[in-house]
C-alpha cells in the first residue's frame, strides 16, 4: 500500500486538480458600500454550466485508506468544509482509469472554497481533527 504525505494546500502545488479561495478571508478588489464590501467571482466554474449544491458529512475513519475514487467527466465540483480542515485526495485525469501512483492528499483550511476540475479523480473529503466533517 502507497503511503500519501497530507500536503499544505498551495494555488501552485494544486493547480493541475483545480483551485480553491478562502472565503473567511477574502482579498483582491472590493465592491465597496457604506456597510458592505463585496468579492465578486473569486472561484468561477464554467460559464455554462448548472451548478448544484449538495451537503455531506463524513465521519472520521480514524485511519485513513483509499479504497475508492470517482470522477465527473464533464462538471467540476466544489466543496468547502464549515466545521473543520478536511483532507482531499486528488489524482490528475486520466482518461477513465485511476491512477493511484498520482494522487496527492492536501489539507483544506476550514471555509475554504475549492473547485476540482472536471476528470480529477477524488472522493469524500476526510475530517483532519473532529469525529465528523460538514
Amino acid at each position: 500500500m502507497k503511503k500519501i504525505k497530507v500536503e499544505k494546500l498551495t494555488k501552485e502545488a494544486f493547480a493541475p486538480f483545480g483551485s480553491y479561495y478562502d472565503m473567511a478571508n477574502p482579498e483582491g478588489y472590493a465592491l465597496c458600500g457604506e456597510l458592505h464590501s463585496f468579492y465578486p467571482d473569486r472561484l468561477l466554474t464554467h460559464p455554462t454550466t448548472q451548478m448544484a449544491f449538495s451537503p455531506i458529512t463524513v465521519k472520521n475513519p480514524g485511519e485513513i485508506k483509499i479504497t475508492q475514487v470517482e470522477y465527473h467527466t464533464t462538471t467540476c465540483e466544489i466543496i468547502m468544509p464549515l466545521n473543520d480542515d478536511m483532507i482531499l485526495h486528488v489524482a490528475p485525469p486520466s482518461g477513465g482509469k485511476p491512477v493511484p501512483d498520482y494522487t496527492k492528499a492536501f489539507l483544506v483550511p476550514k471555509n475554504t472554497v475549492v473547485k476540482m476540475n472536471a476528470c480529477v479523480w477524488h472522493l469524500a473529503p476526510l475530517p483532519a481533527n473532529v469525529d465528523e466533517l460538514c
